[in-house]
């Protein structure tokens, strides 16, 4: 039976080992909770507890991959707390640990934040030039993973995700004088997310980068007005006078690579 370890079973990876479970794999995984453990375990998840910091990984890291062929990590940045990580000092202590192990292929879950706010559609030849320090870090440790010689690194820019009570209008309801109305959004489900990762290991797509977001773009004024009636929360109100910067998330590689068809529109 094929072994696959996920570095991070959170709201993205606990769903997905399960996921893989019922396709047939073996999964370990991680999560910083000793609470957390037992629920790994009940999901048929060989549990084990790890955590990352700049300075050390504390946990049975090496047993953990031991015997896996794929690692997914999945783990944010947390960048948006008062303790900012550095999140690629972290991706640096891992990368030795992965090359002594068995793993040879990594999925590498990171966001289209890497790309600019350039008014543009984007795809995945485009220049990523981040705004944010979480773009930043993200793309610094998807070269580092990239360059290694010692495994193939699959790199996942995922939208907005949402799903799973799970949805930016819940943060927006009520706000005022929001900026970017007529931005497009970039979201993608769940149930997407783990579609999306499947197909990746289960095609044996391996060094690649998709960008993975919904094919669809209403403005943010338009589709989250629309969601807080639908949801029966306050309007949020944008600032109309603004001008709006943001960029179109294109798909098609996705769609056309690994023949996938979204499940979810976030409509």
């Amino acid at each position: 039976m094929r072994q696959i370890s996920i570095l991070g079973c959170g709201w993205l990876g606990l769903p997905l080992a399960k996921q893989l479970i019922q396709n047939g794999y073996l999964v370990k995984g991680s999560t910083t909770s000793v609470d957390k453990l037992p629920l790994l375990e009940i999901a048929s998840i060989i549990p084990y507890k790890i955590e990352l910091s700049s300075e050390e990984i504390e946990g049975p890291i090496a047993p953990f991959l031991d015997k896996s062929e794929i690692l997914i990590v999945d783990i944010p940045p947390k960048l948006r707390s008062m303790e900012k990580d550095n999140f690629v000092s972290k991706i640096e202590l891992l990368i030795p640990e992965i090359e002594k192990s068995s793993v040879s292929k990594v999925v590498f879950v990171s966001s289209t934040s890497v790309y600019a706010d350039s008014n543009e559609i984007v795809t995945e030849d485009s220049i990523a030039l981040p705004e944010t320090e979480s773009g930043r870090q993200l793309l610094a440790s998807e070269s580092l993973l990239k360059n290694s010689n010692s495994f193939k690194t699959t790199l996942v820019r995922f939208g907005g995700l949402i799903g799973q009570n799970r949805h930016p209008i819940r943060f927006l309801a009520g706000r005022k004088n929001i900026e970017n109305p007529e931005a497009p959004i970039n979201l993608i489900h769940l149930e997407d997310c783990i579609g999306i990762i499947a197909s990746i290991i289960e095609q044996d797509c391996w060094d690649e980068t998709f960008n993975a977001v919904t094919p669809f773009h209403p403005s943010r004024k338009e589709y989250y007005t629309e969601k807080a009636i639908e949801m029966n929360l306050d309007l949020p109100e944008f600032n109309v006078d603004s001008i709006s910067n943001g960029k179109t998330i294109s798909s098609e590689k996705i769609q056309d690579v690994l023949q996938y068809k979204f499940k979810i529109n976030p409509l």
